[in-house]
């Protein structure tokens, strides 16, 4: 889904597998896996996405670069 974001452009989310895919701004994408579906919600629903993601998805779990 696409957000209103200075950094983040888009997130995705698989939550039978706890996916979940970050896209920015500058065309990076990354997977991110064992993501709680209350992390997503709370991510989605943050007024800052990039601080949200900094704070409580980066070096928290494991991802792999996608694009």
């Amino acid at each position: 889904m696409h957000v209103d974001s200075t950094a983040i452009s888009d997130i995705d989310y698989e939550e039978n597998h706890g996916k979940l895919i970050v896209t920015f701004n500058d065309g990076d994408c990354y997977v991110y896996v064992g993501v709680p579906g209350e992390v997503h919600r709370s991510f989605v629903d943050a007024d800052s996405k990039g601080s949200f993601f900094a704070y409580e998805i980066r070096d928290r779990y494991p991802f792999n670069r996608l694009c």
